[in-house]
């Protein structure tokens, strides 16, 4: 399947503050449903194992749009008893007034307005810099940018939770969005999402050519999901 390059999801455009809202919501729930979330987690999980427990896990979160994995990070942590920080980074400001609004209750998180390509933050700041269904936002320029970005930021690891290429990931994709009576926008933004997504050879070459040639690629067929992690 051909990458949808060019392609622009109405997410990406101007959208209504109940249209962003409700999009973002089905968002986090599919997220949440069908094991996103989940994926995602169980590389911070491992990130931890290699940071002392007498300092906070420092998560940044590229592209977090209303927080929900923030938050996901933050009950982790506590069943845990492990002191986390996690900084939510999103250049739209409508979104990042969501997730202030969202997170307000979880002190440990803190929502900033920034670019993936131009992350407002210092050299090796994180323990792990997290990155879910936003590169396929991105032409590969662009991605190369926000890579080297979320490794210049990184102490630790950099990961990449996207959606896969496939048809099947399509059809699972275009069924959750109808079946589930997502709102408009998130009927139209699924679907094209998925046809923008990257391939696994084309997500490691993205890293290559970021500075993160030591890359691996993991496939979750059955939840419509590639992430890419380095070590």
């Amino acid at each position: 399947m051909r990458r949808a390059a060019g392609a622009r999801e109405l997410l990406d455009g101007p959208v209504g503050p109940e249209d962003r809202a409700a999009t973002l919501a089905d968002v986090e729930r599919l997220d949440a449903w069908f094991g996103g979330h989940a994926v995602s987690l169980a590389c911070v999980s491992r990130a931890a194992r290699g940071v002392p427990p007498d300092r906070p896990l420092v998560v940044v979160d590229v592209g977090g749009g209303a927080g929900g994995f923030a938050r996901c990070v933050t009950r982790w942590a506590r069943r845990r008893r492990r002191a986390v920080r996690v900084l939510v980074v999103d250049r739209d400001e409508a979104t990042t007034a969501l997730a202030r609004r969202a997170c307000a209750a979880d002190h440990e998180i803190r929502v900033v307005r920034g670019d993936a390509t131009a992350l407002p933050l210092g050299v090796g700041s994180a323990d792990i810099v997290h990155a879910a269904l936003t590169l396929h936002h991105l032409e590969p320029e662009a991605a190369v940018a926000a890579l080297a970005e979320m490794a210049r930021v990184a102490r630790g690891r950099v990961v990449v939770n996207d959606l896969a290429r496939t048809p099947l990931a399509l059809a699972l994709v275009w069924l959750a969005t109808r079946l589930l009576l997502l709102h408009p926008v998130s009927r139209h933004d699924g679907p094209l999402s998925v046809r923008r997504a990257y391939a696994p050879s084309e997500l490691a070459e993205l890293f290559r050519k970021a500075g993160l040639p030591g890359v691996s690629v993991r496939r979750y067929p059955a939840l419509a999901r590639v992430v890419a992690e380095t070590a």
